[in-house]
């Protein structure tokens, strides 16, 4: 039936006419079940968003009380409702930095469209109608509607999708390990890096950029956290430029890094920030934009000469989202669940460096908190990778299938970034699984 009539996303159609669907059916903590009972210890909390696991009855019991009290109401027109008002108050009670207003959408993509267009239009109310350049990184992941698709730095986003459009320019990852010059310190990368962005700006004219788009720690484009000083370089540069510091924290908000922001894992202070997913974590569809006073007083400044702000969806402020997210938001500080990550993250990195320290399969392990990456490769010593016809990253993701993990394979990296809530025992469990997968498939490449 899923054949016949479910286009899925991100999916290679070959390999699900070939494979069939892994179709799953319930889940509890970090483990899922498929329709055949078979158990997976879920290694990628869902899409890195069911951070506290599953079944967590705080959540389930908020979205069914708010579905009968009021399923359904809208934000247009200064229309608004109680559960909606409140989670904006606790969101903005936990920003990283004070911000002056929360805007509401369903997902990640989305979020970042609004930023997107939010900075056009701070831009045009300034008078700055050619400021309007926005500078994002190779390897980047910020969605996949038509703009975000352009500003995301993957090239299997834009083939074939006559994509990147609009005024969108990209630099390079900070990919110490396959980016850096030989014998470079990843604080010179970070420097050259900054050298590039400086060089890009000059050509450009600073007139002519408005913003800066970043992940904390690279997700989907392979899992790759900053070199050391990254940020500290590329941060005056912006500032000296009025570049808008946009921080994409999709994945790394709400406690994912060991701390309750990647910005302040990285101690840097955003314009706007991007966040879904861990928001709800996971359990209803929703994005919360948050604008610093910078933009905000520009925007309701001008709002008697600009009149409407004709910008929204349907699902804007959804009230049993709204529910949920403050649900979410007490079950984090309730379980104390950064202060977990904060503990478990180095483990599961100690854990995983111990496990393939000698392996000659893998060429680097890298992330920061419960965000862990580990590259394979065809030779450790001079980092050859692995042609991409062999999908090997395809063939140890299988196998862990097989061995009942759920892991994702980005080309040969192969990504965790478990629910927040495992523990010491649950993560032994999936550094010894993924070893026995990577085992499985050692003996079939060359």
């Amino acid at each position: 039936m899923d054949q016949a009539t479910h286009f899925h996303p991100f999916t290679w159609i070959e390999d699900l006419k070939r494979d069939g669907p892994n179709v799953m059916t319930e889940g509890k903590g970090v483990r899922i079940k498929d329709i055949h009972g078979n158990e997976y210890l879920d290694g990628m909390a869902g899409l890195w968003c069911v951070n506290l696991g599953y079944g967590c009855e705080e959540v389930t019991e908020a979205i069914a009380a708010q579905s009968k009290r009021l399923s359904f109401f809208h934000a247009f027109n200064g229309m608004s409702t109680d559960v909606v008002i409140e989670a904006a108050d606790e969101l903005l009670k936990r920003a990283p930095v004070p911000m002056a207003r929360v805007f509401f959408g369903a997902s990640g993509s989305d979020a970042n469209e609004t930023q997107i267009k939010l900075i056009w239009y701070y831009n045009n109310l300034l008078g700055r109608p050619n400021k309007k350049k926005i500078i994002a990184r190779w390897n980047a992941y910020h969605g996949s509607g038509v703009m975000t698709s352009s500003l995301t730095g993957l090239p299997s986003m834009h083939n074939l999708f006559d994509l990147p459009i609009g005024p969108i320019l990209h630099v390079t990852a900070p990919h110490h390990y396959r980016k850096a010059a030989e014998g470079q310190s990843e604080r010179d990368f970070s420097r050259a890096l900054a050298a590039e962005l400086e060089e890009l700006i000059a050509r450009e004219g600073a007139d002519t950029i408005a913003a800066f788009f970043a992940e904390p720690v690279m997700g989907a484009g392979g899992l790759i956290a900053p070199p050391e000083g990254y940020f500290e370089e590329i941060v005056p540069i912006l500032k000296r430029h009025d570049i808008l510091l946009v921080l994409d924290e999709v994945v790394s908000g709400f406690g994912r890094l060991g701390t309750y922001w990647g910005s302040q894992t990285f101690n840097v202070e955003p314009d706007l920030i991007t966040s879904a997913k861990g928001v709800t974590s996971g359990y209803f569809p929703m994005s919360a934009c948050f604008i610093s006073p910078k933009i905000w007083d520009v925007i309701e400044s001008s709002s008697p000469k600009a009149g409407l702000f004709a910008h929204g969806y349907t699902y804007s402020a959804h009230p049993v989202g709204a529910a949920a997210a403050l649900a979410a938001l007490k079950a984090i500080d309730d379980r104390k669940v950064v202060e977990n990550v904060a503990e478990v993250g180095p483990y599961l990195h100690r854990s995983m460096k111990a496990a393939f320290r000698d392996d000659p399969l893998v060429g680097e392990i890298r992330g920061v908190g419960l965000m862990i990456g580990i590259e394979l490769v065809r030779d450790k010593a001079t980092k050859e990778a692995f042609p991409a016809s062999d999908r090997v990253g395809r063939r140890v993701l299988q196998a862990a299938a097989k061995e009942g993990l759920i892991t994702r394979a980005l080309g040969d990296t192969l990504v965790f970034a478990p629910p927040l809530v495992i523990n010491h025992a649950e993560i032994d469990e999936l550094v010894q699984k993924f070893k026995q997968a990577v085992e499985a498939v050692r003996g079939t490449v060359a």
